[in-house]
């Protein structure tokens, strides 16, 4: 099925093969193909009622908008553990963010880097290490609250998940390696996809990747395709109900170059049935702005206070 505003794009398409082949038939046949590709293989967006039980959670706090603890609080507490989960509930989070890892042994466990060196006391690749040899680490690393959370472990992902039921959160679960195994494994699984306008070319502080103007122009090329495909085809495709965009590029005003005549970002997502999540806000000026003029969710590091955003 066709949505608002796709047969433009449907059209701009058909105009650019025809230019290039000169030849209508052609034009017809590549933009016919892509359409049948798009309805055949696409997976359809889960029930906005069932969506919103997980992105409007009821009975939320004063601040009316659902407040998530990027990798379950990492400011407050150290990073993907039972710790900060419990800390976030403290905080009054509505929901927690966790990043997902296997062991050697093929277990499930919390962590967001593909090695333990970063937030254990340990080194090595989590795929290398066996669930046994991961549960001797300190999971506080080199935390700024260390002391205070001292010989926290390296949770599995069932502790975790039993840990955020108890305090009756939200998870949304970063799974980095093949997500759309998500989608065929349950349906009804409540998806997003995550962009960053740049990030191929440049990194999250905004400095380019290559010292190389060559390679950082094509890079800015593939990123005004890949920005264009989140907004117009892989959301579509993947019948995902949010998008979580990295909060420098929400605003009411003005809008990506890639989808021009929408006054409002959130409004253009709203009308596509999608809610917009921004990511990371880190500071009290930028929540009471998605509190009280965008009201829309937003994930932060920490409940407690001001901090530097992780990218």
């Amino acid at each position: 099925m066709l949505q608002i505003g796709d047969e433009v794009y449907f059209s701009a398409v058909f105009l650019l093969v025809l230019f290039g082949t000169r030849s209508a038939i052609g034009a017809s046949a590549v933009t016919a193909s892509i359409y049948v590709f798009i309805v055949m293989f696409r997976f359809p967006q889960v029930p906005a009622d069932q969506a919103s039980q997980v992105l409007r959670p009821t009975g939320l706090a004063s601040a009316g908008v659902p407040v998530v603890a990027h990798r379950a609080g990492g400011h407050d507490a150290p990073e993907n553990t039972i710790a900060a989960i419990r800390e976030a509930s403290r905080n009054g989070a509505t929901g927690v963010e966790l990043d997902l890892g296997f062991t050697a042994d093929g277990e499930a466990v919390l962590m967001h880097d593909e090695t333990v060196d970063r937030t254990t006391n340990g080194t090595g690749a989590v795929g290398a290490l066996r669930l046994a040899e991961l549960r001797t680490l300190d999971a506080t690393g080199k935390h700024r609250l260390g002391e205070k959370f001292k010989g926290e472990r390296v949770p599995t992902l069932q502790e975790a998940v039993e840990e955020c039921i108890n305090h009756q959160l939200t998870i949304f679960f970063d799974v980095k390696d093949q997500p759309d195994k998500m989608r065929q494994a349950d349906p009804g699984v409540v998806t997003a996809l995550t962009h960053r306008p740049w990030s191929l070319s440049r990194y999250g502080d905004g400095t380019p990747r290559s010292l190389s103007a060559w390679t950082n122009y094509w890079l800015g090329v593939l990123d005004v395709l890949l920005d264009w495909a989140h907004h117009h085809l892989l959301w579509n495709l993947c019948g995902v109900s949010a998008i979580l965009m990295q909060k420098d590029f929400i605003s009411l005003s003005p809008l990506p170059s890639s989808i021009p005549l929408y006054r409002d970002y959130v409004q253009y997502w709203a009308e596509r049935g999608v809610e917009v999540v921004g990511w990371t806000i880190n500071t009290a000026v930028d929540k009471q702005y998605y509190q009280d003029v965008l009201k829309i969710s937003y994930i932060t590091d920490s409940l407690r206070e001001d901090c530097e955003p992780h990218y």
